[in-house]
């Protein structure tokens, strides 16, 4: 019994503990949302909006100057990064990546995540690897880090009393704490650029940035801290607090702010930022200036990247650019269009957020207020709860906006156009209506991006999600608290209904809000937690036997052995094949067919295995849908190399060609005769191979195997030409080859001989069908994949590498992986890496024993 608990406890360990940081974070965002709440405990909500809007303009102007000054100097961290790398791009494309970078990292949360991703999809399009990128977000991050310490640190050396308020350190302390801070960073810097070796870390070498490199990007981290600083110095109300004085209180609010992981440092910051101001500044404006901060510095540069979308996708959908400056940024539009989805759904967000508040608070101004007395008390009370449950929806599409569902681009549109329609019948809300018709124009050119058909529905959101969801409303709910302050709380509120009662109407929207909420989280706990999957009927055969051929993968007549499934993609001319194992649906190589159709057959492939509460594996894929599986969030786990002959330049000629020759002419004058016999083969000759087959498995003690290669079977082999040796007029050996109607790379799956055949009888084998299929018009032959082969074992691999490495070359009592690939090498073959594509947070033991079960048959197959 205690051991059941035992596994119990660590089954519920092992799936709470990639949530904990998700926890995390919303407690800290909780914590920083209700000190901020008691500090703005005396602040009326209807002043603070007075004041954003008796801000002068000339304040607004400079605030909007410094932003661009320092996102300029923003796009600065990714040139330096590129100088570093030693990695040549086109201006452009670093100002698009490094503004898009920021302006979404900075406003969605978790800045080298979100930008890192933004970047690997503009940059890896035009060549950048995905250690590069990586290494251009680590390299911004440190830089900043360095930067950020020498100019607070350097504020608080110079004005140590800047933090009397928030800490009990005596102000010459945190003086010589400062001074320390700065030296100590400073000489890091210098020891850094003259430094000339290497630098391992954790197994990883790193080649030291020059002197000269880091003093500039020491410039642009400097820039840009001063510039976000200036303008929240321009938009707070004057004070007696110096601006040196406020840096070091700004510097000390950004990095409490990045620590607590909270999108934006929201709450976290503010908190800081006012408890920290003399107390001779009125809250309400400390609070109108914070305000203001987040709109310029945060909203602003988001708006302006989702414009930037909203032109790229248009140019694209006209499908010809004239302008000579437009074609030259062509590629960059096609690498921007892939952050689209992750951008509209950021934004759709945001518009579900601004109708769930809009809905809670009261009128902020004088005119918004007489305005909800002339327009009708029906419109204003329906507009009002139409904001809450539209608000909620839209909280909801915009996960499916990122998962490019076709439906939830639809559905934003009509939200987003009832949005506007609510916001005018709640008191001609004209802000708010201005506000939705600038996102619909923005979201309607991207309807390219949103293709997949599947329902939104179809797969659970993620706890990540609801989390989010939670976060927002409990915020939405600590909004209305604060705007309805001034009004007592009792039960007749929710049956009053007047015109210049805004309390009762936004109390009973934000109950609409939470019972739909409600709803939502109920209707998919008690969903089916499993799906049942079939195996693929002669039907489904057939449609796949015409996709095959007008393709030329020819491992795509895997499929035809009848022991897989086959998902379609829904214009029919693309399909996935796979099987379920214990929790594994695991998915067997690339995408076949029409590759426009291979995005929307990945993603429904994942909505059914995660609504099945299985986990997504895709196995032994290539590199050719890389930005793919990085788009999904899959983690790659190289499983070996394939052997790929190029059958143009084969041939036994040369002095390479030495030994290969010899082998072949001796295996011609000892008897062995090649020839290729036409599909469908004859019975007689199906017997002989079966007692071949038969014996090949008696000696090698093994049994058929399935999924990933193909088992003796009558019907199977008889759809294919089969390559046949005879000795003496004696039929000693076979294998099946693998082709489509393009005629460009062949395969072979079951290759078995008799034991009494000649040694040189497989090199025999291969040279002449080789030279067959060059004959005939073919370009190019797989030998097959030599598993685990090519895996790096040194210091700072992965842990999977490394064992798969180890195996590789001491596994050779189990399987002899070394002399596989030695035998391919003969034959002077391209060699491509093979992945095994899962989740980040996969059990790759787990999955591994599933493969391996799978492909033997050992284990129960779920049908």
């Amino acid at each position: 019994m205690s051991s059941d608990f035992s596994n119990c406890g660590r089954a519920a360990w092992a799936r709470l503990r990639p949530a904990l940081p998700y926890i995390l974070m919303a407690f800290l965002f909780a914590m920083g949302g209700y000190a901020l709440y008691h500090l703005l405990k005396p602040v009326d909500l209807k002043q603070v909006m007075a004041q954003v809007r008796s801000t002068p303009w000339h304040i607004i102007a400079l605030s909007f100057l410094a932003t661009l000054t320092g996102y300029t100097a923003l796009i600065g961290y990714d040139w330096s990064a590129l100088n570093y790398l030693d990695k040549k791009l086109p201006l452009p494309t670093i100002i698009t990546g490094g503004f898009l970078g920021y302006a979404l990292g900075n406003t969605i949360g978790a800045g080298p995540v979100t930008g890192g991703a933004v970047r690997y999809r503009i940059y890896s399009a035009l060549g950048l690897t995905g250690y590069d990128i990586a290494a251009i977000a680590v390299f911004g991050s440190i830089s900043f880090g360095i930067g950020a310490t020498v100019v607070g640190f350097g504020a608080l050396a110079y004005h140590p009393y800047a933090l009397k308020s928030l800490t009990s350190i005596s102000p010459a302390v945190l003086r010589w704490i400062g001074i320390v801070a700065v030296l100590v960073s400073l000489g890091l810097i210098v020891a850094l650029g003259m430094r000339k070796s290497e630098i391992k870390l954790r197994g990883h070498t790193f080649k030291p940035p020059s002197l000269s490199l880091m003093a500039g990007q020491f410039i642009f981290t400097a820039i840009d801290i001063l510039m976000a600083a200036i303008v929240l110095y321009l938009l707070l109300p004057p004070s007696d607090l110096g601006f040196a004085t406020f840096l070091a209180v700004f510097a000390a609010a950004i990095f409490a702010g990045v620590a607590s992981h909270v999108p934006g440092g929201v709450g976290v910051f503010e908190t800081i930022i006012i408890a920290a101001l003399p107390a001779s500044v009125p809250i309400d404006q400390a609070a109108a200036g914070l305000l203001l901060y987040r709109l310029i510095y945060y909203l602003m540069p988001f708006a302006l990247a989702l414009v930037l979308l909203a032109f790229t996708e248009l140019t694209m959908a006209r499908g010809k650019v004239r302008s000579p400056q437009l074609q030259a940024l062509s590629p960059i539009f096609g690498a921007v269009s892939a952050v689209v989805p992750m951008a509209m759904s950021a934004m759709v967000l945001t518009s579900g957020i601004v109708m769930l508040l809009s809905s809670l608070i009261p009128p902020t101004s004088e005119l918004a207020e007489q305005l909800e007395v002339l327009v009708p008390l029906g419109f204003v009370e329906t507009g009002a709860l139409l904001s809450s449950a539209i608000g909620v929806f839209l909280l909801v599409i915009a996960h499916g906006m990122l998962r490019r569902v076709e439906g939830a681009y639809w559905l934003a549109i009509l939200a987003l156009g009832a949005g506007i329609a609510a916001s005018l019948m709640q008191g001609l809300d004209y802000d708010r209506a201005a506000v939705l018709s600038v996102m619909l124009l923005i979201l309607l050119p991207c309807r390219r991006e949103f293709f997949r058909s599947t329902r939104l529905t179809r797969n659970p959101l993620s706890f990540r999600w609801l989390l989010l969801v939670a976060c927002i409303g409990g915020a939405a709910w600590a909004v209305f608290f604060f705007g309805h302050k001034a009004t007592p709380y009792s039960h007749d509120l929710w049956w009053q209904f007047a015109a210049d009662q805004s309390a009762p109407r936004a109390l009973r929207a934000g109950f609409v809000a939470s019972v739909l909420i409600c709803i939502l989280m109920l209707f998919l706990a008690m969903r089916p937690s499993r799906a049942t999957v079939g195996l693929a009927t002669k039907d489904d055969l057939d449609r796949a036997k015409t996709i095959i051929a007008a393709q030329d993968n020819p491992d795509a007549n895997f499929v035809l052995t009848g022991d897989k499934s086959i998902l379609f993609s829904d214009c029919g001319q693309a399909f996935l094949m796979y099987r379920v194992q214990g929790r594994s649906w695991i998915v067997l190589g690339d995408p076949v067919g029409d590759p426009n159709a291979s995005a929307e057959l990945v993603w429904a492939f994942q909505d059914m295995a995660n609504a099945a509460n299985g986990r997504p594996v895709f196995y032994e894929v290539s590199s050719e849908h890389l930005p793919l599986w990085a788009e999904v969030g899959f983690a790659l786990h190289k499983m070996g190399e394939e052997a790929v002959v190029a059958l143009e330049i084969f041939s036994l000629d040369g002095s390479n060609r030495k030994k290969l020759r010899t082998t072949f002419n001796r295996a011609g004058r000892d008897g062995l005769s090649f020839q290729i016999l036409p599909a469908p083969v004859d019975d007689e000759t199906l017997a002989r191979m079966r007692v071949i087959s038969d014996e090949w498995l008696t000696e090698k003690h093994g049994k058929e195997k399935q999924f990933s290669v193909g088992h003796f079977d009558d019907d199977y082999l008889r759809q294919f030409p089969i390559a046949v040796v005879h000795h003496n007029g004696h039929l000693v050996a076979f294998a099946n080859v693998l082709t489509t109607n393009q005629k460009k790379t062949a395969t072979i799956d079951l290759m078995r001989h008799s034991n009494d055949a000649p040694s040189s009888l497989m090199e025999y084998l291969f040279t002449d069908l080789m030279l067959h299929l060059k004959a005939e018009g073919f370009t190019s032959f797989s030998l097959g994949m030599a598993p685990l082969s090519g895996l790096e074992s040194r210091r700072g691999s992965r842990w999977t590498m490394k064992l798969g490495s180890l195996i590789y070359r001491h596994g050779g009592h189990f399987y002899n992986f070394e002399g596989l690939r030695g035998f391919k090498n003969k034959f002077e073959p391209e060699w491509h890496s093979r992945f095994l594509a899962v989740s980040p947070h996969t059990n790759i033991l787990a999955v591994a024993t599933d493969a391996a079960a799978l492909v033997s048959g050992g284990h129960k197959i779920h049908e």
